[in-house]
Formats: C-alpha cells, sequence, structure tokens
C-alpha cells in the first residue's frame, strides 16, 4: 500500500525521503500487511478502513485519548465492528442509507463513523449545535434514515431510528475478535459517500457530498506530509469539531500515520494547554480563535509542540505573529472550505515573511485567481478564488471550484484571502472587505475581538458597521477606533456604526454567525 502512494503520489524521492522521516515506511510484519490489505478491499478509502488498517499495523499503539481515557487501534476496531453488527441487525443500516451522526469530539465520535463506513451506508456528519427548524430541515433534505445522537445533546425531533447508546448496540451486535477482524458486517459493495455540511453561517447549512480515491488523496496528503513535518505515533490534539472538515482531514491523516488522537468534548484553552504538556503531543490542530484564547493563557513550556495547523477561518496576523512569539515558528495556517477541501497552506517562514498569507497549494491541487472577464489574475490582482484537486466536492464544474472566496498572489507566488465575495461592502460606490477592517481593528489597544460588516443604507447603499468586544477592563473610544481606520486604510472603509458588545457569535469552528449580528445593525 505504501509503495502505491508512493507510485500515485508522482514524488519519486521526495516521497520516499518524506515517508521515511515521518516513520511510515517501517518494516510491516508480513501478517500485519496481509490484513491492511484485506482492510483495504473490504472497505476502500473510507473512515473504516483507516481505523482497520491501523489496527493491523499497530494493535496495541493508543488510538484515542479523551476523558475517558484512551483505546487502542484494536480495541477502537473492534467496538467499531460490533456497532457496525448492531446496527445492521437492528437498525437496517447498509448501503443505501444515510445516517447522520451527531457527536461532540470524543470516542463515540470515532467509533460511530467506523461503524458506519464499515456498512457502505452514507454518512453524514451533523454540527451539534444544530436545532430546531435548521436541523430538522437538514435531516429531511438529506434523506437521513438513522440519527447517532449524544445523549446528552438537546432533543432531537427525529421519526426515524435514532441510536443514543453506542456501547448497548454494540453488545447487541457482539465483539467478534479482539481486534475487529473477525467482523460479521462483510464487504461493503461499496464505498459509502461522505456528506459534510457547510458552515451555515448565512443560511441553512448545506450537504457537501465526497467520494474519496486513493490516486485523488495520494499527491495532497503526500505534499501535506512533506510541508508539516507530523511523525507516526506523536500524539496530535485535535480542538475543533470532527464533523467540521478541517477536524476530520487531521483526524484522517492521524490514522495513516497511527498517531493518537487527543480529544476534548469541549473547548477550554487551559484545558488544551495542559492535556498538549500532560499527552507530550507533537501536533495542536485550531481554528485562529481558539489559538487567540490560548494566547490570552499564562504562556508554559511545551517543548515537544512542533506543529500547529490553524484553518477554519481567516487568521488573523496579529495572531500568527503573537503564538510564534510565544511558542516559536511552529505554525502552518491552511486555506480551504467544507466544499474545497484543502487549498493551500502557509508556513512559518510564509507566516514570519508575510503574517497574512494562507501560503501555496499542496502537489495535486490547483488555486486559480479569476478576474471578472474569467482570466487568470496577474499578481497583486483581486479575483474569485477557485480550487481544483483531490478533496474537493462532488459536483466540481470543469475540475474547477468556486470556493466564494476573493483573493490575490503577491510577486513570490503566496495566496492571500481578501474576503467573501458575498461579504464584499459596496459603499457609495467603493468596494470594502470587512477583514482588512476587522485585521486592523483587532490590533488596537483594549480590543478583544470584533466583526464588521455591512448594513443597508438609504444614502450609500451599504455601510460598514463595526461590532467591539472590549478587554476586560478596557474601555476603546469610538473615535479613536475610526480614526485608527481612516489613518491607516481610507476614509471610506471606516465603520460609521461602531457598536461595543459583550461577544462576537461564532460558529463551532470560529466563523462569525453574521445572522446574529445583523438584528442590532
Amino acid at each position: 500500500m505504501i509503495g502505491r502512494l508512493v507510485e500515485l503520489g508522482g514524488f519519486g524521492i521526495e516521497a520516499v525521503v518524506t515517508l521515511t522521516r515521518s516513520g511510515l515506511l517501517a518494516p510491516v510484519p508480513p501478517a500485519a500487511l496481509a490484513r491492511m490489505v484485506e482492510a483495504y478491499r473490504h472497505y476502500h478509502v473510507t473512515p473504516a478502513a483507516g481505523v482497520a488498517m491501523a489496527a493491523a499495523r499497530w494493535p496495541d499503539r493508543r488510538a484515542v485519548v479523551d476523558e475517558a481515557g484512551s483505546l487502542t487501534f484494536a480495541e477502537l476496531n473492534a467496538r467499531a465492528a460490533a456497532l457496525a453488527v448492531g446496527l445492521r441487525r437492528r437498525r437496517d443500516v447498509g448501503p443505501g442509507r444515510t445516517v447522520a451522526v451527531m457527536w461532540p469530539n470524543d470516542r463515540g465520535f470515532v467509533t460511530a463513523v467506523a461503524a458506519v463506513s464499515r456498512l457502505g451506508a452514507d454518512l453524514l456528519l451533523l454540527n451539534t449545535g444544530l436545532a430546531g427548524p435548521r436541523l430538522r430541515e437538514v435531516l429531511r433534505r438529506e434523506g437521513v434514515h438513522t440519527l447517532i445522537a449524544a445523549p446528552d445533546l438537546p432533543p432531537v425531533h427525529f421519526p426515524g431510528p435514532r441510536v443514543t447508546d453506542l456501547d448497548e448496540l454494540a453488545a447487541e451486535g457482539g465483539l467478534t475478535g479482539r481486534d475487529g477482524s473477525e467482523h460479521e458486517d462483510g464487504p461493503a459493495r461499496r464505498a459509502g459517500r461522505l456528506v459534510l455540511l457547510t458552515s451555515g453561517t448565512t443560511g441553512t447549512p448545506k450537504g457537501a457530498p465526497r467520494r474519496l480515491s486513493l490516486t485523488g488523496l495520494a499527491a495532497p496528503f503526500l505534499s501535506m506530509l512533506a510541508t508539516v513535518p507530523l511523525r507516526s505515533g506523536e500524539p496530535i490534539l485535535i480542538a475543533p469539531p470532527l464533523f467540521h472538515g478541517l477536524g476530520l482531514l487531521w483526524y484522517a491523516a492521524a490514522l495513516v500515520l497511527g498517531c493518537p488522537v487527543v480529544l476534548l468534548r469541549r473547548f477550554d484553552a487551559g484545558a488544551v494547554l495542559d492535556a498538549l504538556a500532560a499527552e507530550r503531543a507533537g501536533a495542536l490542530v485550531a481554528v485562529p480563535i481558539m489559538l487567540k484564547r490560548i494566547l490570552s493563557c499564562p504562556p508554559r513550556p511545551l517543548p515537544h509542540l512542533r506543529v500547529v495547523v490553524s484553518g477554519g477561518s481567516a487568521l488573523p496576523p496579529a495572531v500568527a505573529t503573537a503564538f510564534m512569539d510565544s511558542y516559536g515558528d511552529v505554525l502552518y495556517n491552511l486555506y480551504g472550505s467544507t466544499e474545497a477541501g484543502w487549498a493551500s497552506l502557509a508556513t512559518p517562514a510564509d507566516l514570519r515573511a508575510a503574517p497574512g498569507t494562507v501560503g501555496r497549494p499542496p502537489r495535486g491541487a490547483t488555486v486559480r485567481i479569476e478576474g471578472p472577464d474569467g482570466a487568470e489574475q496577474p499578481p497583486g490582482g483581486v479575483g474569485r478564488v477557485l480550487v481544483a484537486g483531490g478533496l474537493t466536492f462532488t459536483g466540481a464544474a470543469n475540475g474547477l471550484l468556486t470556493t466564494g472566496d476573493l483573493g490575490h498572489r503577491d510577486d513570490s507566488g503566496l495566496l492571500f484571502i481578501d474576503g467573501r465575495d458575498d461579504d464584499m461592502i459596496v459603499s457609495g460606490g467603493e468596494n470594502v472587505f470587512p477583514q482588512e477592517v476587522e485585521d486592523l481593528l483587532a490590533r488596537q489597544p483594549g480590543v478583544a475581538d470584533v466583526a464588521v460588516l455591512g448594513v443597508p443604507d438609504d444614502e450609500y447603499g451599504q455601510r460598514l458597521a463595526a461590532f467591539v468586544v472590549p478587554e476586560e477592563g478596557a474601555a476603546p473610544s469610538a473615535d479613536e477606533l475610526r480614526q485608527a481606520v481612516k489613518a491607516e486604510l481610507a476614509g471610506f472603509k471606516t465603520p460609521r456604526d461602531i457598536t461595543f458588545v459583550d461577544s462576537v457569535p461564532r460558529n463551532q469552528t470560529g466563523k462569525v454567525d453574521r445572522f446574529k449580528l445583523i438584528p442590532h445593525s
């Protein structure tokens, strides 16, 4: 399998060096290798295959560390196998069915996801914060047959079969082998689709389906591993929700590398720092608002932390610089979306040179900056960001997917995101991207958090409105904030409305929920 990855990746010697450095080219006993090949034959490119292959190669290595303790890969695979049998027998789950998983970050999520994909069913990952009419609409629209939901979540109105006790259903399925290899679920006739939801900050979340292939994933994975120095067996703390593309991407990487995944059901900056130290974690995955909250804690020595990956929303340049000043040049900034997957990555060197950059696309991915006439923009020219690659979702037209973002490249080829196309504010005929105003205001003394958006204006069509969270004990002046924007950016980019609020509403991946801010405007 590793040899096939090298062949597909097209890296040649570079791929061999990368895989050797990460520890993936270590010798594999023939019996374990045979079980890995059999797992791939059964489950194709799915979470089930990742868990089963890791269990074959590293059965006694820790797979998951959560508040309940830890599970080895063999134990995780056995639980997934038993749960799959229970789902098939008791809930009639199999190919052609859609199963929704609504579970926080702990062993229950990874067990449920592996069990569903063992059966060839389509897998829908639900935001645990969804509720009410929006949740009912998603369940109806996606044709969900069975809902797996954590028992401590708010009640969900769902008329179909539901599962809240994974242990009970797994016990009904029975553990058929210590490592789950003596399974009763049988080969899936096909790999089920994986459906992720968009963030839903501007409406009801939409499903973005994927069918993953080894050919499509090999080059991006090898490129990521060549850029981000992860090591096999090194613990990774994944702070964002696993139901989101960012968390799921790095969980998949952890499976391939045989890395223990450290999970916390709820984000707490102090708890994250404690876990990083206690588990001697080599990597942390977080969204920018999480990094900002970590910076609000007293810094502590984390000598084993070599990699911090930020993604999910825009990384403020000031946060990038401050984090590296506190914890070293370990920060990588990933750009992508639920629909587009991974599009580009900035290294610590990139961020030192240009803290606002999202870097360059990985091998196997394409990023195009397209102007209004459809032509590719030269350096400095702002245009629509289109991407292509093995991680883009089903339905990308002509191989390129519009991300909905506007961006540009500098003369060295580094990519910058200027803002969302639909967030661009046209005020008195002038185009303003809220992100640059937010970044400037976030650097001002006394500002803890900020969001900027356009609101209707009878005279100018739209005007800028800023919602500012003061730091504790601070009282920034609205006039001073306006003067700071006017002096550094321009008069037409200065918010006319500045409202001080207790908090900026954000979803679980750190994006501003502008729906909740609009009523204040």
